[in-house]
């Protein structure tokens, strides 16, 4: 059974990232757009992040511009605007593609563990996963899922 801790991605500048760096800890995984009706969203999880970093709580934001060309822009652009607008500090990796035949392997695995709206489909940017310290899948929550929401699950599992 695969977890968290298995898969490499890459990082913004294209080296390969293994997530065993983030084994131990509870993690939200969630595709992100900057060009979004929900990009907003970053705000409310900087702030989770703020408030459970320390506990050992990572947030891992893959930008995907998968749905309506929502996240343009090269990597840099993309950190601009999510330092200059929303002040994000939790990392960000490379572009991906979360459905279809180039889905990353990390968000295929994800949607093989969890159902949302759309079954194992994700169904828009800022889809959201809650993984526990062991690296398995807890919970899905929707795009329209807000951060703040969160917060009762995120405790349970620090």
């Amino acid at each position: 059974m695969p977890k968290l801790n298995d898969f490499t991605v890459k990082a913004q500048d294209g080296r390969k990232v293994s997530l065993e760096a983030y084994s131990g800890k509870v993690v939200l995984i969630v595709n992100t757009a900057t060009g979004c009706g929900l990009t907003p969203q970053y705000q409310g999880l900087q702030e989770l992040y703020d408030t459970y970093n320390e506990q050992g709580f990572a947030i891992l934001d893959f930008p995907c511009n998968q749905f309506m060309n929502q996240a343009p822009g090269t990597a840099d652009e993309i950190n601009n605007f999510c330092q200059l607008n929303y002040q994000t500090t939790f990392p960000r990796f490379a572009k991906i593609k979360v459905n279809g035949k180039e889905a990353s392997p990390l968000f295929t695995w994800l949607k093989e563990e969890t159902r949302g709206p759309l079954g194992k489909a994700i169904e828009w940017n800022f889809a959201k996963f809650l993984i526990d310290r062991e690296g398995k899948v807890i919970k899905r929550f929707s795009s329209k899922t807000e951060p703040a929401s969160l917060k009762t699950d995120i405790e349970k599992y620090l």
